[in-house]
């Protein structure tokens, strides 16, 4: 089902936009909307998909036209992204992902890395992953154990990460590994190709909602990384995820914001149809008032990501607008999802109908990225430090 707001309603800075955004919905209407029930009953991978969008290049929006990316502004890119999440969640995920795992080097790297790495990256034919979070630490990042021992001309990586997006199936890995034990000045970010020696996956996780998107705990026994792949300096690790994950968040921020957009348009078309006491549902004004309140959530989650997008494009500080973005748009896509199985009633709840999918999905948008309860922190620790 396509989203509700047209590429054509959208406030977007140039035409090449919005010729973009036309493409993105074209492509999310033809080749993701109709596939993603089936694909996330049985808990399918899309590589293919992801390889289809890479064509189109779509994995590199956010990046420099020089190593192969689109060179989008981001609060374009986040448009792109909140399309192909309002079609197919998993995928919208797998593209956020994508542009965090591009992110360390494209951001913190030297220019020898970046003209190295960054147009394979960014090349449409390979996916990234993201290994911050560990079974025994995940909001607690800093407390990671992962440990990278020196080993002549590189280091030996031995840990294990969890909640990996694309574990198993990525072709190149950022992994934030501890160098030292002077906590969060003891970390450090290491590039690790998908096929390292000694690099392996758990199987998947059985997971509540967006089964289809690959997630898995990414094992490192006695992994060899060059010294080259160290990107940045030793203890600047903790800097570059913290900074990596103030766009992530964006990114998450939209992927909600399409899911929500996608529950609000099957609950309004369902109140259109739907007769009940010789009338269609949506003539009722409590029915009226629950889409109302389901609009305005979602246009106001909108907003607030655009906000903070266009700051982070005019190089203004967005870190605390980033998590108020994903706290809200999350909050918002969990609401909402909700109330649009309450509109459908009984159908709501079966598998017959796409909301009780979508309910299910939001959830992990509250979690990952920095649970909502993480995002709180940080905006709280802005207003009084």
């Amino acid at each position: 089902m396509a989203l509700s707001l047209s590429p054509a309603d959208r406030l977007l800075p140039t035409e090449e936009a919005s010729d973009l955004l036309h493409l993105v919905r074209e492509i999310a209407d033809a080749e993701l909307a109709p596939r993603a029930a089936d694909a996330e009953r049985d808990g399918v991978f899309f590589r293919d998909v992801l390889a289809t969008l890479g064509q189109a290049g779509l994995l590199s929006l956010p990046y420099p036209e020089r190593y192969g990316g689109g060179e989008q502004p981001f609060e374009v890119y986040l448009q792109a992204l909140e399309e192909l999440a309002g079609a197919w969640l998993s995928v919208g995920i797998s593209v956020s992902v994508h542009a965090l795992a591009c992110f360390p080097v494209a951001n913190y790297g030297t220019d020898e890395q970046k003209d190295r790495w960054l147009p394979w990256m960014l090349s449409g034919d390979v996916i990234g992953a993201y290994c911050l979070s560990e079974p025994q630490s995940g909001s607690d990042a800093a407390a990671l154990t992962t440990r990278a021992q020196p080993d002549g001309e590189g280091y030996r990586i031995t840990g294990t990460k969890a909640w990996i997006t694309h574990g198993g199936v990525a072709d190149f890995y950022d992994v934030m590994v501890r160098t030292s034990d002077d906590g969060p000045r003891g970390i450090s970010c290491l590039l690790v190709d998908g096929d390292a020696p000694g690099l392996s996956s758990a199987p998947p996780e059985r997971k509540m909602g967006a089964k289809a998107s690959r997630t898995a705990q990414v094992v490192l026994e006695d992994v060899r990384v060059p010294a080259d792949r160290l990107i940045g300096e030793e203890g600047q690790g903790f800097r570059i995820a913290l900074a990596a994950l103030d766009a992530g968040r964006l990114g998450i921020a939209a992927c909600a914001v399409g899911l929500a957009q996608a529950a609000l348009d099957t609950a309004t078309a369902y109140a259109k149809e739907r007769r009940q006491f010789g009338r269609a549902i949506g003539e009722f004004q409590g029915m009226q008032f629950l889409l109302a309140d389901m609009a305005t959530r979602v246009d106001a989650a909108r907003t607030l990501y655009l906000a903070a997008a266009r700051r982070r494009d005019r190089g203004m500080a967005f870190g605390v607008d980033a998590a108020k973005a994903k706290l809200f748009a999350t909050d918002v896509a969990m609401q909402v999802t909700t109330d649009a199985v309450q509109v459908l009633g009984g159908y709501g709840y079966v598998e017959d109908f796409p909301v009780e999918r979508f309910m299910r999905e939001a959830k992990v948008l509250q979690i990952v990225e920095g649970t909502n309860q993480v995002q709180r922190m940080v905006i709280g620790r802005a207003l009084t430090s």
